[in-house]
């Protein structure tokens, strides 16, 4: 079947700057699209709208002397709720305004993409929003990642990623069942794939809407936001190599794979830095969780559970995440530092200095210099 000519020379000039680009991005030669995966088209813009200088002065072409003419989007809205786009070789097509809700205002984008993901159809447009203003306060939040508390801020609050219910994950795993027991290559197999990954597509929209609101959030509040600085790639691939096969995958963390995966760290982190542009930083991740943030002093033994931290220098208690991420606030991680009196939140409160003591020569794990 014949398809429209601006969507095929677009997906050519796609492909030729992905293989241009394939020494400096850094993944490689490109791949092949996958059927019911990678479903979907790119459109470029037919209407043509005056280019304007930052000073509001009309842009010109050095060569011609006339004025530069740039592709523009044809979308119309219809209600508070609904607009309309013009697809080369449909139409037009209705769609819902989801950014901001209600009041939404249209897209001004060069470009929009077409996918049909898990029985939906869905249209984005390629423009930058406008970085959030910092507000007056000046505050720093610093936060530290999970899996049980997805983002533990600084001020003590615990945020965590929705994820599907019980019911909704006995559902997945009844359909993934009733795929495995149907005979290959049949219908009943592919509807059941599909009816779990219909589950599965509703755990990730629930995942990027809360990482949404959540990065709008720190960007709205706080004037300095700081992450602890966490590998996600190296941190979610396979194991390589065991006692019995060395050098070869294995799968014994593939459940702590997924679940690393399912909180959404680098969307939070990415989606942020969008929003607050110049206003996020990496605190390195070392020893983040075993300093205290009352004293600074540092040993493993003062993490006594997953929740629990008391410092076994100067008996400081709280929950384990919030001091890590009260380092991260501080900027305190990396390389360990020898104790001193001001550590990464000031000087050891009066009332706890009557129970300081001495620490012995064997129980020091920090080479001082």
């Amino acid at each position: 079947m014949a398809g429209n000519a601006d969507v095929q020379q677009q997906a050519l000039k796609d492909f030729a700057a992905a293989k241009n680009a394939r020494f400096t991005s850094g993944f490689g030669e490109p791949t092949w699209r996958k059927k019911f995966v990678h479903e979907g088209f790119r459109v470029i813009g037919t209407d043509r709208v005056p280019e304007f200088e930052a000073d509001g002065s009309p842009k010109l072409n050095a060569k011609t002397g006339r004025q530069v003419m740039a592709r523009s989007v044809v979308v119309h809205k219809l209600n508070r709720r609904w607009a309309r786009v013009k697809v080369p070789g449909c139409g037009w097509v209705r769609f819902r305004l989801s950014r901001n809700g209600k009041g939404s205002e249209l897209p001004k984008a060069k470009t929009f993409r077409v996918t049909y993901r898990n029985g939906q159809w869905h249209i984005a447009f390629a423009v930058v929003p406008a970085p959030i203003e910092a507000p007056d306060t000046g505050e720093i939040i610093g936060i530290d990642r999970g899996v049980n508390i997805t983002a533990a801020l600084s001020d003590g609050r615990m945020l965590n990623c929705p994820q599907l219910t019980v019911k909704e994950r006995a559902q997945v795993r009844k359909h993934q069942r009733r795929a495995a027991r149907a005979p290959k290559a049949s219908e009943q197999k592919s509807a059941e794939y599909a009816k779990a990954a219909r589950l599965k597509a509703r755990e990730a929209d629930r995942r990027k809407d809360w990482c949404e609101k959540t990065s709008t959030m720190l960007a709205r509040t706080y004037g300095l936001v700081r992450f602890e600085k966490l590998n996600i790639k190296n941190m979610t691939r396979s194991a390589r190599g065991s006692t019995e096969q060395p050098g070869r995958q294995v799968r014994q963390k593939a459940g702590l794979n997924r679940a690393i995966l399912a909180q959404g760290w680098g969307l939070l982190r990415r989606r942020t830095e969008h929003k607050a542009l110049g206003r996020v930083e990496d605190v390195p991740a070392p020893y983040t969780s075993l300093r205290c943030s009352a004293c600074g002093w540092i040993d493993k033994n003062s993490r006594k559970s997953q929740a629990e931290f008391v410092c076994s220098f100067c008996g400081f208690t709280c929950n384990a995440d919030t001091n890590a991420a009260t380092n991260v606030a501080a900027g305190q991680g990396g390389i360990p530092r020898p104790r001193r009196t001001a550590g990464a939140g000031g000087t050891t409160p009066p009332e706890q200095r009557s129970n300081v003591r001495e620490p012995q020569p064997s129980r020091v794990e920090i080479p001082l210099f």
